[in-house]
């Protein structure tokens, strides 16, 4: 599989084009809580652990993160978009999947944010 960023330039890119996929694997929204149901405080601490539990979907697929194709970004408030952009360049380094980011209400009010992803190989 080959994936081609459009505009990657930017702070995220415009589009990613994936080809010669033989397998897509969507992602449902991972939230900031960990096998024992703890949410830790602190945004970047959350947003850490939801592309952690992100990364254990992509695993058993037998997938990783170089297959995002697609993530959509669920914040609750505004305020943590710089803190989001700098967590999501930790963990994804240079590979820039096609990306939206959306200020929502949150189904708990104990999440900051939500990432859904879609995937391909």
């Amino acid at each position: 599989m080959t994936i081609t960023s459009f505009r990657p330039e930017s702070a995220y890119c415009q589009g990613a084009l994936a080809t010669d996929v033989s397998r897509l694997l969507f992602v449902s929204g991972q939230i900031p809580v960990d096998a024992d149901g703890h949410v830790p405080e602190t945004f970047a601490d959350q947003a850490r652990l939801a592309w952690r539990n992100v990364e254990s979907v992509l695993a058993e697929a037998g997938m990783g993160l170089t297959d995002l194709v697609k993530v959509t970004v669920f914040l609750s408030d505004r305020q943590y978009r710089r803190e989001n952009y700098e967590v999501r360049k930790e963990v994804l380094g240079e590979h820039m999947p096609a990306l939206t980011i959306i200020i929502t209400g949150i189904y708990d009010e104990a999440w900051l944010l939500e990432i859904e992803a879609v995937a391909a190989n």
